[in-house]
């Protein structure tokens, strides 16, 4: 078994899953249900983008050369209409923002910077060539490749397939994800539980983390601490594509994941990462099949998630790469730890993003300081002190 540091431990699940993923099956997805799915497929612009030379303003069509000076007023163009005729010397044509340049013109004077009069316009500056002109295709190219395979479709992805003629397209089927929490003391979220009981959270955050990052999530029963039923339930969890246990990886007594899983001729790829909270973090392979054993405290199982096992999910539903933004934001008071670990402990981040307070809280079983942060401050292994003002890595909730 290995102790891994935390960017050693991402590395390895990143080259671990791209070197044995296959190629996941596809399907068509119309527009209405793509958002959010990875696409299969490159996505070729079907014509010039824009398909003709047109305005960024709303103002006057001018030949530069005329400018300054007044010109005679034409005609006026807007957006979906075609001017007829051809811009000459001291003529203008009135243009409103998206219309096509009409021929003879070659740079748009805004409105603003115009006085029309009597079927005239005066202007008193010039005009560079082609200013506030998007010439044709100067976003894309006929036939340009817009979208690659491998990446998941936002909104824009949605816009550019539509603006493209695309009513549908080729992805990924989405993964499906086991969950199964492990542990005697852990009853159903409609039971009451005794004082030594809790209730099954685990299972649930962890499903909304799995939609949340593009996989189907399938929460199995709860795993009892026996080898005999653990093994059960594990085995039923190895038919997904992602295997994801809750607790039952530390060295207690009656902790038999790792044992079971052993028996099941599992490879561990390492069972312990330097970080805080989730440190007793299990990943592997059985039966072709990806697994994460991630701590049962709370707090352990949604950091260990977004951190290491999101990037797994990522990759076995075909995107090219799984990125960890992590941007920097500015410490509103000081800041210390003990080094040796990587701690992705709770905070809040300002609504701009620029400043971030970390929250009281009582360690990795307090779910309700969870709820209060919407962010993880990230301090590194190697770095006690953070003053007040300092720029801190943050990880978004």
């Amino acid at each position: 078994m290995a102790t891994l540091t935390f960017s050693e431990a991402r590395e390895t699940v990143l080259s671990e899953v791209s070197a044995a993923r296959g190629v996941p099956a596809v399907e068509e997805a119309p527009l209405e249900s793509a958002a959010g799915r990875v696409l299969a497929e490159d996505v070729a612009a079907d014509r010039d983008s824009p398909a003709v030379a047109r305005s960024v303003r709303d103002g006057f069509a001018v030949r530069a050369i005329d400018l300054p000076g007044e010109l005679q007023v034409v005609g006026e163009v807007r957006a979906g209409e075609r001017f007829p005729g051809e811009v000459g010397p001291g003529q203008a044509v009135e243009i409103m923002t998206g219309a096509p340049v009409p021929a003879g013109a070659d740079a748009v004077v805004m409105i603003e910077h115009a006085s029309r009069r009597n079927g005239r316009v005066k202007i008193d500056r010039s005009a560079e060539p082609h200013q506030f002109i998007n010439p044709r295709g100067c976003e894309a190219a006929a036939h340009e490749i817009v979208l690659h395979a491998g990446s998941r479709l936002d909104y824009s992805g949605l816009a550019m397939l539509a603006a493209f003629g695309r009513s549908s397209a080729k992805v990924y089927r989405i993964p499906e994800v086991a969950i199964v929490a492990t542990g005697d003391e852990i009853v159903e979220v409609h039971q009451a539980p005794e004082e030594f009981q809790i209730r099954n959270s685990n299972a649930w955050s962890l499903a909304a983390q799995v939609k949340r990052a593009g996989g189907v999530p399938r929460i199995l029963p709860v795993a009892r601490d026996t080898v005999e039923h653990t093994r059960q339930v594990i085995e039923r969890g190895l038919g997904a594509d992602l295997l994801l246990l809750s607790g039952g990886v530390s060295a207690g007594k009656y902790d038999v994941v790792e044992e079971v899983l052993a028996g099941l001729g599992a490879t561990f790829y390492f069972d312990r990462v330097l970080i805080q909270p989730g440190q007793p973090l299990v990943f592997g392979s059985a039966a072709g099949k990806f697994f994460f054993g991630l701590p049962g405290n709370p707090a352990s199982t949604m950091v260990t998630f977004e951190v290491l096992a999101r990037a797994a999910l990522e990759l076995l539903a075909g995107q090219s790469e799984a990125a960890l933004h992590m941007p920097l934001a500015r410490l509103t008071r000081d800041f210390q730890h003990r080094p040796g670990l990587t701690r992705f402990l709770p905070a809040r981040l300002s609504a701009d993003g620029a400043e971030v307070t970390p929250v009281n809280w009582h360690g990795s079983g307090d779910v309700p300081a969870m709820t209060r942060a919407n962010a993880f401050l990230v301090a590194d292994s190697d770095r006690a002190q953070y003053p007040r003002g300092e720029l801190i890595r943050v990880l978004l909730k």
